[in-house]
């Protein structure tokens, strides 16, 4: 178990952030096992075909970033969040600029007494290289609708945790977190045991695809980051076939019925174009009317708008 005993300060500095490096580097587990990976099958597909135009040294390299016994990362490669919504440019600069003493201790903890691959005894900077050019064929293709679904859970964990506090936030993680007097317990596998007090450090939650649990890098320096799966990631792949009640279609036709019942959760006008079908500039209208008509609402999460019913849309739907 991993315990973080928060205070008031910490809880107070609880912030979320979405990072497209942690996707990037987590979707090797999906690549490494996909029989534990069945939801991202169509992704898995896609990116096997691509990664065979990829350099066979940069594939050679990925594969070995996890650790053969345990399947853990290096934490280099996972850099804690700064931002809410980080560019991967900036992201890639920081695991770059890893000091090679550092990354080397990351990647022996790893291998643990196994001999460390020769190809991981290159300079962060080759390996951040690498993981560039695997973003690009790998996940960039997929960024939009990715981030809509990451974006969608931290607006919910944000009105979640306005509503009904932190401990709600918490527990909604994982049904294996624990929240009791102050202290923050997460299930993180077998063997590893690790306790400090947060002491106005804050803390960052941060929601991943591809992530098997609640996992979370562990140092007494740097804020905690603890990273979840996200909800959703079940319609991730899927090709929505929304069919709104006749009724509903009647009342303010067909386009905007199906506008209005496909959104049962907050979603960005691209995330719901990809979904529907249609143009981004089809659905930024119709949202228009529908909000207009006080049928949705619109909020800001970051550099992008998400929108999501009212209760009113809720009622009619």
């Amino acid at each position: 178990m991993i315990t973080y005993r928060l205070g008031v300060e910490d809880l107070a500095d609880m912030r979320f952030a979405c990072s497209p490096l942690l996707e990037t580097t987590t979707s090797l587990w999906a690549l490494r096992w996909p029989e534990r990976y069945v939801l991202h099958l169509p992704w898995i597909r896609a990116t096997r075909a691509a990664l065979a135009e990829l350099d066979p040294a940069d594939v050679a390299v990925l594969r070995a970033l996890i650790g053969s016994t345990r399947g853990w990362l290096p934490d280099f490669v996972t850099p804690r969040p700064t931002s809410p919504l980080p560019d991967l440019s900036e992201e890639l600069g920081r695991v770059a600029d890893t000091p090679p003493a550092r990354a080397a201790a990351d990647i022996r903890a790893v291998y643990a007494a196994e001999p460390v691959p020769d190809l991981l005894r290159r300079s962060p900077a080759s390996i951040a290289e690498t993981l560039g050019r695997y973003w690009h064929r790998a996940v960039a293709p997929h960024w939009p609708r990715m981030r809509g679904v990451l974006e969608a859970d931290m607006l919910h964990r944000a009105r979640l945790l306005a509503r009904d506090g932190a401990a709600a936030v918490f527990t909604d993680l994982d049904h294996r977190v624990r929240w009791t007097e102050g202290e923050l317990r997460l299930y993180a596998g077998a063997g590893l045991d690790y306790e400090v007090d947060v002491a106005g450090r804050g803390l960052w939650l941060v929601p991943g695809l591809f992530v098997p649990q609640t996992i979370s890098q562990v140092s007494p320096d740097e804020p905690p980051t603890v990273m979840y799966l996200a909800r959703g990631v079940g319609t991730l792949w899927e090709t929505a076939d929304i069919r709104p009640p006749e009724a509903l279609a009647e009342l303010v036709g067909r386009p905007r019925a199906v506008l209005l019942a496909g959104l049962d959760g907050p979603a960005s006008t691209t995330e719901l174009a990809r979904r529907l079908g249609v143009t981004p500039s089809a659905v930024s209208q119709q949202l228009g009317v529908l909000r207009r008509a006080g049928l949705v609402a619109r909020t800001r999460a970051g550099r992008v708008v998400l929108y999501a019913r009212t209760e009113l849309g809720d009622r009619l739907v």
